[in-house]
């Protein structure tokens, strides 16, 4: 395991070779806005299943993306509803997961067989620049095994995974929060599936605001 420290002196390099090894398969531990999340890139089977096996995660539970720019949403997504797009320009970047049908070829490690894609684009932070430099979907499941909580810092993930993972890129310690939101808009009508940053009460205001609905 390789830990590389973020800095804004190197923060253009740190991109560069962050992007290379999700290219090469590897997996890695980044910040989000929230939490330490772990990624891979998302059509490597293999990395995937690697994923999985180390986080120690229930086969029937998906793993989350995050893209740069919602022109890469049809290349996880079979189609993009009045509704998602209405959360989309409200809300994205942020802290809010959509679950969007899935593309048919989509791997089952991402969508648990439930047909289903989990998608946002995250907030300001080193995430948000990563997936904006890759220009291709990344798995974003938080840095812990099942059942764990979420790591805040290196050391953290270091403690849960240790020479498991290849690469951690270190930002210094994450002050944490609540997780993002995550909302079903798959159907005529949306499910709240968490609550987290974004609260009900926001996406109800939000919704009240709709003419189609």
């Amino acid at each position: 395991m390789q830990l590389i420290k973020i800095l804004k002196t190197n923060l253009e390099e740190v991109l560069s070779s962050a992007v290379d090894t999700l290219k090469n398969g590897c997996i890695m531990a980044y910040p989000t806005e929230t939490f330490y999340g772990l990624g891979t890139k998302f059509d490597i089977e293999d990395s995937l299943k690697r994923l999985y096996d180390i986080k120690q995660r229930p086969k029937e539970k998906p793993m989350p993306l995050i893209i740069g720019n919602k022109d890469l949403l049809p290349v996880v997504a079979e189609s993009i509803n009045r509704i998602a797009l209405s959360f989309i320009e409200r809300f994205w970047p942020g802290p809010l997961t959509l679950i969007l049908p899935a593309k048919e070829n989509l791997s089952e490690y991402i969508t648990a067989g439930t047909g289903k894609v989990a998608v946002r684009i995250p907030g300001e932070s080193f995430a948000l620049s990563l997936a904006k430099t890759a220009n291709f979907p990344i798995i974003a499941t938080s840095a812990n095994l099942s059942g764990m909580l979420p790591a805040q810092d290196a050391e953290t993930v270091i403690r849960y995974f240790g020479d498991k993972i290849d690469f951690i890129f270190d930002s210094g310690s994450i002050t944490g929060g609540l997780p993002s939101t995550i909302v079903d808009v798959t159907g005529d009508e949306i499910t709240i599936l968490r609550e987290g940053a974004i609260s009900t009460e926001s996406i109800r205001k939000f919704l009240n605001t709709l003419d189609f609905l």
